[in-house]
């Protein structure tokens, strides 16, 4: 069944804003009597009906509802931006792992720059690669993308309690479950710092180190950029969504 994103403010007049609109009923061509399902993006989702598409908008009749809770902590994934199309990747399945921020690092070494013109345009095209994630995967939970920031603006704004954590090739990066362990409960809050090819530089990594930033490994092997994304989301997934064993 199709999905669409009925924004929270939306959800009790049920009526689909203009680009879903637009998507629903000229892309698919779905028309009333068709079944869909909503979502809000804060772990809403509803099965509903187009009852009419009076002015080009499609409105729904919800029949029924239900919750998804949140996760029990919350990961924020501070990725240093990538050359390419790999910043779509790592945003797609970042959603995917249930991240519940994505925050765009421009990092010494990242090679795209981006100016504050561009800057509100990759972020809106991430946050509607977001959006169509959660679409197809099933998330109900929709992650916010903030800005791209420079590593030191970002370490400024760091919640002191939080566990924050940095991807490292340093000698001194421990496993990630070594870290977890230490810790001794289940934080409500995450933050992963991945660097770009070639790492954060030395500097960059004192610089978190100075804010209680832990290096850890994701073993002795180099990944590439976006494939240590998906690990580090992945372990953090594994260890702090899963319920404890009996």
């Amino acid at each position: 069944m199709h999905r669409f994103h009925l924004r929270p403010e939306n959800w009790e007049s049920a009526i689909l804003d203009a680009e879903e609109s637009h998507h629903c009923l000229n892309v698919l061509r779905l028309t009333q009597g068709d079944r869909i399902t909503v979502f809000d993006g804060a772990g809403r989702e509803g099965q509903a009906v187009i009852a009419s598409t009076a002015g080009s908008k499609a409105k729904l009749k919800i029949s029924s509802t239900a919750t998804t809770p949140p996760p029990p902590c919350a990961i924020t994934l501070a990725q240093a931006v990538p050359k390419g199309k790999n910043m779509d990747l790592i945003v797609q399945k970042a959603v995917e792992l249930g991240a519940a921020r994505i925050v765009p690092l421009l990092s010494d070494r990242t090679v795209v720059q981006i100016d504050a013109a561009e800057a509100a345009k990759k972020r809106e095209k991430w946050s509607a690669i977001a959006l169509e994630a959660c679409k197809q995967c099933g998330q109900n939970h929709l992650p916010e993308v903030a800005d791209p920031v420079s590593p030191k603006s970002f370490f400024d704004r760091l919640e002191k309690g939080d566990l924050h954590l940095i991807a490292s090739l340093q000698p001194d990066a421990r496993p990630i479950k070594t870290v977890l362990a230490e810790y001794g409960k289940t934080p409500k809050r995450v933050t992963i710092f991945v660097g770009p090819e070639g790492d954060f530089t030395p500097a960059e990594i004192a610089l978190a180190k100075s804010h209680g930033c832990q290096p850890v490994t994701l073993g002795p092997i180099i990944l590439r950029t976006e494939t240590a994304a998906i690990y580090c989301l992945s372990v953090l997934a594994h260890e702090l969504f899963s319920p404890p064993q009996a």
